[in-house]
């Protein structure tokens, strides 16, 4: 299966359409772990359940370039990052529309609407602290966009970036310390 797989994303990567839905439809359990791991991670601020989220991405795949995914876990890792970008967009505009613009928000219990806006500003200051981390070690960033909102384990992220598991480990204790230093 994993070979049908690789060759269905490289099919995809040349424009094959049909290739793609396949993709999507083989790998959908996974977009879907995926995506629930993203909205845990989010919270309950984003209005989105799985399902959205899954599609949403598969629209956003098929809208930007085709890229050449070498195997399932560079996919699934790619997905990861979409569907991250997909939330903090959502944010983003929820963020500006609070601030004067579309409708009204009314809360009846302030400590609602204090949780809420905190759980944004949480999720928005991770998004741009991992920004500030690819800067100074993409790598680093990449095991924690792969770890932390993709879900896959040590030895899968190893084995997409060409590292040892320790090389990943060291990552992200590296990681988890620069990004605590960077939240407080």
């Amino acid at each position: 299966m994993t070979h049908d797989i690789t060759l269905l994303l490289r099919d995809a990567a040349d424009g094959n359409r049909q290739a793609a839905d396949q993709v999507v439809s083989l790998l959908y359990a996974d977009l879907q772990r995926l995506a629930r791991s993203r909205l845990r991670r989010a919270g309950d601020v984003t209005m989105l359940d799985t399902t959205s989220l899954v599609h949403e991405s598969y629209l956003r795949l098929l809208r930007g370039e085709s890229p050449e995914f070498a195997d399932r876990r560079h996919f699934l890792a790619y997905a990861a990052q979409v569907m991250r970008s997909i939330v903090v967009d959502l944010l983003r505009s929820r963020q500006a529309d609070r601030r004067g613009g579309g409708a009204w928000h009314v809360t009846l219990s302030t400590e609602i609407g204090d949780s809420a806006v905190r759980h944004e500003d949480e999720v928005l200051r991770v998004h741009e602290a991992l920004d500030e981390l690819a800067g100074s070690d993409a790598r680093v960033a990449q095991v924690v966009q792969m770890r932390y909102f993709g879900g896959l384990s040590e030895a899968e992220i190893a084995d997409c970036l060409g590292v040892t598991e320790r090389t990943v480990q060291r990552d992200w204790q590296k990681a988890r310390l620069f990004l605590s230093l960077a939240l407080k």
